[in-house]
Parts: C-alpha cells; structure tokens; sequence
C-alpha cells in the first residue's frame, strides 16, 4: 500500500476550479482559524477545515463535468466493488482501526526526525512531535505497516505528518518520510515528491473524522485507496506509485463523486452524512490498497455495524470527474527551485543571548530551520545557542529545495 520510488500556486488552483469544476470554495472555516480546535489525541476541531477555502479539496464537486472514460473505469475497478470504511471504533485484529492524531499548541517543543527511506523528498525537521502521538496500527503496530503520524499544530497553523514512524528513546522519531503542510495556504511540496500518503498530498484534510459526522456535515472531499493506479497523476496530488500498466488504472488523484440519484435514505444517520459529503465533494485517490476503502480516523464512538453498511454502495454508485490536467513523469510542472542568497546571524553576547537569524531567498515559499526551530514562513527567528551552533535553513518550494547555513559563534 506504499510508494515506489508535494499542490498548486494560489492562481492555478484558483483556474483550475473556476474551469474543471465551475464552483466556489467550500465554506466553513478554513486557512488561518486553527486555534479553535481542541488538543489532545482524537481531539474536535470545532469546524475548522484543514487548506483554505480555494483548495481543492475542499471545493464543491456536485456539478463537475464526468470523464468520458468513466464507465470504463469503474468497470476496470469492478463494478460491484463495494466500499468499506477503513475507521471504527475499538480493535481489529489487535489494532486500533483508522489513522489517528493528535493536537497540539503552539508551544509543543520540537524533536529530531530521522529520515530513513525517503530523505531527499522529505521535510528535514525538526517537528513538534510529541512523545505520546499516536501511530496508526497501535498500541502494537507491526513494523512491516505505514505507522502514519499525524500532528496539527493549533498554534501556528502546520500539519506534520510522518510514515513508518517508530519513536526513540531520546524523544526523536524515525521515520521513511515526513512532511509539513501549511494549512493557511495552497503551497506545497516539489512535484513528485511523495508524502506519507503514495499520492505526495495531505492525508488528515481527506479524513472521515467522527467530530464532523457528528455535527452533521462534512465541507471537503474525502480520500479513498484502488487495488492499481497507473504512471499519472492529476490534482491536488503531485505524486505517483504504478503497479499497473492498464490504460484504465486510475491515476492517482482520480476524483469519484456519488451519483447524484443515489438513495441515502435507508442507511443510518451517520452514513448519510457521509455520503451526503460524497455527492457534493467526492473522494480523491491517494494510494494504493484495498479497492474503495474510505480513509477515516478511529473514534470509540463509531458503530462499527452502521459503517459495515457502505458494503452496499458498489463503485457502480459513483462517476468518475474530468481527469484534467493529467501529468507524467514527463509533463508535470516546473519551474525554478529555490535560491538562498543569504543567511546571517546578529552577534551572540554569550550562551542562551537572543540572536537573530535571518535570510534572503528568491523563489522560497516556506522555510524550516535546524536545530531546535522547525518550520517557518518568516525570513528571520530569534534562537538562544548556549554554545557554538551552526544553522542549516532550507527552503522550499514547488519545484524544488535549496540550504543554506550560518555558524553562530558563542563566546
């Protein structure tokens, strides 16, 4: 269910669902509102949406155009494939059922993160992980899985996440990869970079979360796995994973919409919010895995029969959108990397004196500085060395990632 080998300038995105998709943004409180959400693991975000309105997952689908190739698709995936929630409540199979995450202030400190599968298409660190985040799979997730690590940041508005994640003892985290996301805008990753999902977008934005079923709405598009996906990908995805040569194999980023005449009135309460999110916002590919399984978090208060019902609603319930702009490894976008001009630092006056770090960087759309700092969107932070340090900042954009650094001396 993994890779093989993260989204639009704030003008594409805008062109292209003002053209694909012909609707406005969704509401509710996306971008910047991040504090209104509550801490702790599992933790309600009192409305907030994760990406800003513009993004597109969350803009209204209900009356994009369908790909002509529809049909054929969903007869590639099998038409009678029923979906599953990949969430509930409880245990199976020992193991906590969804992906879980935890909230954390703004003052959560950061810890090392040890890339060990995907460094050069990882965020370096470090991140304000904490000791008790949960990993997908607990309380003893086998090491051979994706042990996804999900953390938001209420305090200053980042996402962290990170796969095959294994905590060590000194507070740090290994993991294959590990991404930041700023929740205020639409920037994002280079191109064909993967993320902890295969797809090199967000996982927690296209999450089925029990806060949101429960208030009775969901405002964004929700993420789903196929068995084969092909060499493309469209967005809000920037990455690919192939395991199948068919010309039919969705590209990963394929968005599904159901049908609009679906009945949703036998199924429980819960379920029909869920598919009511389905018919407006629709479900985005982001990996490979078990075929139309819905991504969601775990919840205690999920029941777990009234989910076994989406065993009734077959691939043949759901159209295919407009695929369009399709990329490959050939065609996706590009454009100039990042380019460090600078970094300077003030005179230290001794160990733990305020010093500030700044930078000059053209072409830079958001920053992380190490060590102890993290991820930034300012051109400058005050640190406190307590001894001779040297600083690595790099900077990130769509295309690309460049470093710098400065060395700090402590008298």
């Amino acid at each position: 269910m993994r890779k093989l080998t993260g989204m639009f300038a704030v003008a594409m995105l805008s062109m292209i669902a003002s053209l694909c998709w012909g609707q406005s943004g969704g509401s509710g409180g996306g971008g910047a509102n991040c504090s209104k959400m509550s801490l702790g693991i599992g933790a309600s975000l009192n409305g907030y949406i994760p990406l800003p309105p513009s993004s597109l997952w969350n803009q209204n689908v209900s009356n994009a155009p369908v790909d002509p190739n529809s049909s054929a698709i969903i007869s590639f995936i099998g038409s009678n494939v029923g979906m599953h929630s990949d969430f509930g409540s409880g245990y199976w199979q020992g193991k906590i059922i969804g992906n879980p995450y935890i909230v954390v202030d703004g003052n959560q400190p950061t810890v090392n993160i040890h890339l060990t599968d995907y460094p050069t298409e990882s965020d370096p660190g470090p991140m304000p992980i904490p000791p008790n985040a949960p990993v997908q799979g607990d309380p003893n997730p086998p090491p051979n899985t994706d042990r996804h690590v999900m953390v938001l940041d209420s305090g200053n508005c980042w996402l962290y996440e990170l796969w095959h994640a294994f905590k060590q003892n000194d507070g740090s985290w290994n993991a294959g990869t590990a991404a930041v996301w700023d929740m205020t805008t639409n920037e994002h990753r280079p191109w064909t970079w993967t993320s902890a999902d295969a797809a090199g977008t967000p996982m927690f934005p296209g999450m089925v979360r029990y806060d949101e079923v429960a208030a009775g709405v969901i405002n964004h598009a929700l993420e789903y796995t196929l068995r084969y996906t092909k060499e493309a990908f469209t967005p809000p995805v920037s990455h690919f994973a192939p395991n199948s040569g068919n010309p039919l194999a969705a590209p990963m980023g394929m968005r599904m919409r159901l049908k609009a005449n679906f009945d949703i009135a036998p199924f429980p309460k819960e379920v029909q919010v869920i598919l009511t999110a389905l018919k407006k916002y629709g479900m985005i590919l982001v990996d490979n895995g078990a075929p139309m399984f819905l991504s969601g978090t775990p919840d205690s208060r999920w029941n777990n029969s009234n989910l076994a019902t989406f065993s009734q609603v077959k691939a043949s319930d759901f159209e295919v959108l407009l695929i369009s702009p399709l990329y490959t490894r050939f065609n996706y976008p590009k454009g100039p990397i990042p380019i460090v001009n600078s970094v300077s630092a003030t005179t230290s006056g001794g160990p733990g004196q305020a010093v500030t770090i700044s930078w000059n960087v053209t072409y830079g759309e958001y920053y992380s500085l190490a060590p102890t700092i993290g991820a930034l969107r300012t051109t400058s932070v005050v640190v406190y060395p307590t001894s001779t340090t040297t600083y690595t900042l790099t900077a990130t954009n769509s295309y690309g990632r460049a470093t710098g650094s400065v060395t700090v001396p402590v008298p």
